[in-house]
């Protein structure tokens, strides 16, 4: 049992770490943020094996979750870091918002980021996302168009205020 139970985990990991390591790269932009990320992924995964019905959605979603609290604290490090810039000394002129996507993802609501963070940076189609996060496809199609709008709007905003 416990030998059958190692080899599909091993199996697993085989098949799916390579593409998830991948995906959170995309999201973090770092190799070893990305690896460390994936990593604890699977290590949570395997804490929960015999409990976990869809071991591939489960390790996106504790992914996407990790990466969320990532970016947190990446903010979280850049707030304090402009903070003592700024005391240090008075700028010229207020530094422009950062149009990326990233960022703007990241600045969406958790409701209409999971399915973003699925859908377009996992390639998961909307009927796996709509499985994953226990949503109908209808309210999935209806998050995606609601998120993407958001970061039209925001892009729009960032890149006048670049102009």
């Amino acid at each position: 049992m416990k030998r059958s139970r190692d080899k599909a985990a091993s199996e697993l990991f085989a098949a799916l770490y390579p593409r998830l390591a991948g995906w959170c790269r995309r999201l973090v932009d770092d190799d070893e943020t990305a690896h460390e990320i994936a990593s604890e992924a699977f290590t949570r995964l395997w804490a929960r094996w015999t409990s976990v019905d869809e071991p591939r959605g489960f390790l996106y979603v504790t992914a996407a979750n990790i990466v969320r609290d990532h970016w947190r604290k990446t903010e979280r490090e850049r707030r304090a870091v402009r903070r003592v810039t700024t005391e240090a000394a008075v700028r010229p002129h207020a530094e422009a918002p950062d149009p990326s996507i990233r960022l703007l993802v990241q600045s969406l609501p958790e409701r209409l980021r999971v399915p973003i963070l699925l859908h377009y940076y996992a390639d998961m189609p909307i009927r796996e996302v709509s499985a994953l996060t226990g949503r109908k496809e209808g309210t999935i199609k209806a998050d995606l168009h609601a998120a993407r709008e958001l970061l039209r709007v925001h892009l729009r905003r960032s890149l006048d205020h670049t102009l």
